[in-house]
């Protein structure tokens, strides 16, 4: 059962929605406007734990961020993918996250800028991450030493530039981490109508116009948009995380289906009345446990053990 602090932090959630919704303060009249609100918010409320350092850096033309400190081992690392509908967040939205992560798990994160949709719809953002993976191996980086990670959006991307990888026969990471990956752009799961009600973060006509801003000309099911329509033949282990009342379930239970049927390895756990990304919300017993959770796997993919 989730915690009383997850359940009075859930409760907040829905109330600060209704709030912002009353207000109009979600429909900001312009794509810009929206993600300003959303990365100045964050600036201002999400505070990175101490011990931590954040270096800038121009990758190929791209913003990008390494996260680590004192104890992070040298050669290997995690490529860390926002999520944010392909549309919006940030580094600055995602640097918290992607700070626990790092501290737990001992390994360093690189957290790149990839290009938004729907200015740059599919295959920007794809594209964009196989340039930073290039990059990392011609760094030295030996792909057995990187693992793609993400959430929401930044999941499915994960994904997706796996296949994209396997496709064109090139080394693969040793391993994928999603946290609630939106895999299944074509809304067609039933947790889409079955957590309408009880999601406090997500609507599903939202969502819907989202994909279409992110697909562009391409087909909602094509499968490096929607994953969950892929063959995952050949795939890295896979990890997943989601919450039971977030309307991307059926999204996070297909991906691992279709990937189990492929004899992949994967690891999916759900967690009961979590939500979307719920491991962003400091505060709450639930998402420090998933981090750690994540971090283990992170430590048995490099058999790190429980040192760092």
């Amino acid at each position: 059962m989730p915690t009383l602090k997850s359940y009075f932090l859930k409760k907040g959630i829905q109330l600060g929605v209704r709030r912002l919704k009353r207000k109009k303060t979600l429909k900001v009249t312009g794509v810009e406007e929206q993600r300003q609100l959303l990365n100045s918010t964050a600036k201002r409320w999400i505070k990175m734990p101490p011990n931590c350092t954040v270096e800038s850096a121009q990758i190929e033309g791209m913003y990008c961020e390494w996260i680590s400190n004192k104890q992070t081992v040298k050669n290997k690392v995690i490529l860390y993918l926002h999520g944010g509908a392909y549309g919006y967040c940030s580094a600055d939205t995602h640097r918290t996250l992607a700070a626990r992560i790092m501290i737990e798990s001992g390994v360093k994160v690189l957290l790149p800028e990839y290009r938004l949709a729907p200015e740059h719809p599919f295959p920007a953002a794809p594209e964009d991450t196989l340039v930073i993976y290039h990059w990392l191996l011609d760094q030295g980086y030996e792909p057995s030493n990187i693992i793609f990670a993400g959430d929401s959006a930044g999941g499915g991307l994960s994904v997706a530039s796996t296949l994209l990888l396997r496709d064109r026969n090139e080394p693969l990471p040793a391993a994928v981490i999603c946290l609630s990956p939106w895999a299944d752009l074509t809304s067609s799961g039933p947790s889409y109508s079955k957590n309408r009600e009880k999601d406090p973060y997500l609507n599903p006509e939202l969502v819907k116009v989202a994909a279409q801003a992110y697909a562009g000309s391409e087909s909602l099911d094509h499968n490096l948009i929607s994953p969950v329509f892929a063959d995952f033949s050949g795939f890295p282990p896979l990890y997943i995380q989601v919450g039971s009342i977030e309307i991307l379930l059926s999204d996070a239970e297909k991906l691992a289906q279709q990937a189990k049927l492929a004899g992949v390895n994967v690891t999916l756990t759900v967690w009961k009345g979590m939500w979307h990304v719920f491991q962003m919300s400091q505060s709450i017993p639930e998402a420090k446990q998933a981090v750690k959770e994540i971090s283990e796997f992170v430590k048995k993919t490099f058999e790190l053990g429980h040192t760092t």
